[in-house]
């Protein structure tokens, strides 16, 4: 489906051919345009050593069909079930004359895949033989999907919530429950439901592509409008159009063009008759818990009661669990929640070597620009506490060699 809507939003099918051409092994693509509940898609199909791609459950019933029928092989099948080892991926992508930053996004979805199944069966990566996902099609979907992406020359990608369907899904391991094991581990994190529709609506496959390359997810965002492509799934469901909406456009605003948004929750709650000895402690154990920031505002309440006003910034995965420790921990009875969006800068940590040790520096940068660089608070505290050292001279020797290292 993202094929497809790839192929409808503008990426010459072409690019694609000579991807597969590039891997050395046998595959082709049939690309149609199909209807979806009266909406105009992209098709494509997959067809591996000469035979078609299959839905995961149309695969398995026709397998099991055969399984049941007495003296009959089928090679299809066999083809299908062939185990490529990460390893084994690796080589094959790295020995194609693709992209090279494509090449990097493709391996990062098998591997994304490879953790999340390693996980699941208790094993190692390198372990893990990845059965139909390693199979010709899935090499197909997931090579060209980073070829395709790349060709887009998009600088941010943007999610919607994910319906990931119902029921159950046979798989190598077995009857699963919908989403698949793999799906809700690729999906940690990212807001998900089901419409209750009893089907697998997205695939260990197109997680593995979604996780690796999307920045937020969010509703719409606000841009000015390009153009717009739709790819087709192989059913078509009469209540609503299986398809993949892939809409591209420029930022209607500089800010979102210079950072990340994403979309967090606030808790909220009013506290009147706690200890400031309490509300100390309190803050700690929201920070320790996951909480993106918290902290403590004076403000006055009725009855002229000087308080204070609790507020706690969270993914929105941790909010139940953290208005539960403010339940726990405060003397609140009641808790506020909202949800808003927020623009950030990009972020990372790089060590820096001082006389006393090692230091991490937060880095926060804007287009490619460092504006803001911090010595990590708590290791500074360290170094000074162990060597009785002034936290200041600590925090000002490792800013320099931060600088220093820049300018090397």
């Amino acid at each position: 489906m993202f094929l497809g809507a790839l192929i409808d939003a503008g990426v010459p099918a072409k690019l694609f051919e000579e991807t597969i051409a590039a891997l050395h092994i046998d595959a082709q693509l049939k690309i149609e345009k199909v209807m979806r509940a009266g909406i105009a898609a992209t098709k494509v199909d997959v067809f591996a050593h000469g035979e078609k791609d299959l839905p995961r459950e149309v695969y398995w019933e026709q397998r099991n069909a055969v399984a049941a029928a007495p003296h009959r092989h089928d090679h299809h099948h066999e083809q299908h079930d062939h185990g490529r080892g990460l390893n084994e991926i690796r080589d094959l992508i790295a020995s194609a004359t693709i992209d090279a930053s494509a090449k990097e996004l493709a391996k990062s979805m098998f591997e994304s895949l490879g953790a999340a199944e390693a996980k699941i069966h208790n094993t190692s990566v390198n372990e893990i033989h990845f059965h139909e996902v390693g199979a010709v099609d899935a090499i197909v979907d997931i090579v060209c999907a980073a070829v395709g992406s790349k060709a887009l020359g998009v600088d941010h990608w943007v999610c919607s919530h994910l319906n990931v369907g119902g029921g159950t899904v046979q798989c190598t391991h077995g009857t699963l429950p919908v989403p698949a094991p793999a799906v809700v581990e690729l999906l940690t994190g990212a807001p998900v439901y089901s419409s209750g529709l009893k089907v697998e609506l997205v695939t260990p496959t197109g997680a593995a592509i979604v996780k690796t390359l999307v920045a937020t997810f969010a509703s719409f965002p606000a841009m000015q409008i390009e153009k717009s492509g739709y790819g087709a799934g192989s059913r078509d469901f009469p209540a609503q159009p299986n398809v993949l909406r892939l809409t591209i456009g420029k930022s209607d605003s500089i800010i979102a063009e210079k950072t990340t948004q994403e979309t967090i929750t606030v808790l909220e709650a009013n506290l009147d008759d706690l200890s400031p000895q309490v509300i100390g402690y309190t803050l700690e154990r929201l920070i320790a818990e996951g909480a993106l920031d918290a902290f403590g505002t004076p403000v006055h309440m009725k009855k002229s009661r000087p308080g204070i006003q609790l507020t706690v910034l969270c993914h929105d995965q941790d909010a139940d669990r953290l208005t539960q420790l403010i339940f726990t921990e405060t003397s609140t009875i009641g808790v506020r929640r909202r949800r808003e969006s927020r623009c950030v800068l990009k972020r990372k940590h790089v060590t820096v070597s001082t006389q006393w040790g090692d230091v991490r520096v937060k880095i926060a940068s804007m287009n490619g620009t460092v504006t803001n660089y911090t010595p990590e608070y708590e290791d500074c505290r360290r170094i000074a506490s162990e060597h009785h050292v002034p936290l200041k001279t600590v925090m000002q020797e490792a800013a320099q060699a931060y600088v220093a290292r820049r300018e090397q």
